[in-house]
């Protein structure tokens, strides 16, 4: 089995039925992104999107919370000691983190899910968007956060929100910092499920176990169709789509299929 080593205990990771979980790890600071965890989440994202072993990938938080954003606190630490980094070395440096964590996961040609314990909020509720699936348990709560704090956003959260909610929905909630019971964000498509926080995790492990055990190559295509659907026109999407429905015809994943069809069994992918 594949394994994957983290170098802080903010990050935890685990692999199972294909499945590689990463758990954002400081529930005392309900998994604010320190930059300790940052590089963990990093490195943790970077594994999963390479390794052959990893089907899905189910990201989650530990205690009460999936992710509280950025450490306020160690924002109040560096405003009051002012920095002697130039803002050229400071845009780089939030460059990679973005692109190294919410990039990653948008790229990701992988299945991803989102288990929502509680509250996300700012780039945690970015981080969340940033995967196909959102679960949250019914004590969720959702926010951007971001003007409440005097900041305008980061990690693509506007990008994100628009194609997820609509323009119209993205600005109210950006701008007002509302916050969004699990219920409503269900409502408006912040959330594709809601269940009890007793039941969270063994639902969305399993949940994410059999979308594990598909075919990876078809999966690969398909969000590469879904990436461009808001981009380009309908013949375009017409043409890429066929010629991708070629490509996914030769693989044997899609011979498997069609013969478990025919036998009335489950087919047994290998993501060839």
């Amino acid at each position: 089995m594949s394994t994957f080593t983290s170098k802080t205990d903010q990050i935890l990771v685990s692999l199972e039925n294909r499945v590689a979980t990463i758990t954002l790890n400081r529930p005392e600071a309900r998994n604010a992104l320190s930059p300790e965890l940052s590089a963990g989440l990093r490195e943790a994202i970077q594994w999963a999107s390479t390794d052959d072993e990893v089907g899905a990938v189910l990201l989650t938080g530990a205690g009460s919370a999936f992710c509280s954003g950025g450490d306020v606190k160690a924002m109040s630490k560096r405003n009051e000691g002012g920095t002697t980094i130039t803002a050229e070395m400071q845009f780089r440096d939030l460059q990679a983190r973005h692109h190294g964590i919410g990039g990653a996961l948008v790229a990701m040609r992988k299945p991803t899910i989102a288990a929502l314990p509680g509250p996300a909020a700012g780039a945690g509720l970015a981080l969340a968007l940033a995967c196909d699936i959102r679960i949250g348990a019914d004590n969720a709560l959702l926010t951007t956060g971001y003007a409440a704090i005097g900041l305008s956003g980061d990690y693509g959260i506007a990008w994100l929100l628009t194609r997820v909610v609509g323009p119209a929905k993205a600005r109210q909630l950006m701008l007002t910092s509302e916050r969004l019971q699990a219920p409503q964000a269900m409502a408006v498509g912040l959330l594709n499920e809601v269940v009890s926080g007793e039941t969270l995790q063994i639902h969305a492990t399993e949940f994410a176990a059999r979308l594990a055990q598909g075919p990876t190559v078809a999966y690969s295509y398909i969000k590469d169709n879904l990436d461009e659907a808001l981009s380009i026109d309908h013949a375009t999407a017409i043409d890429r789509e066929a010629d991708r429905l070629l490509k996914a015809r030769t693989t044997q994943d899609h011979k498997e299929a069609v013969q478990a069809f025919a036998e009335k069994r489950a087919p047994k992918f290998t993501g060839i």
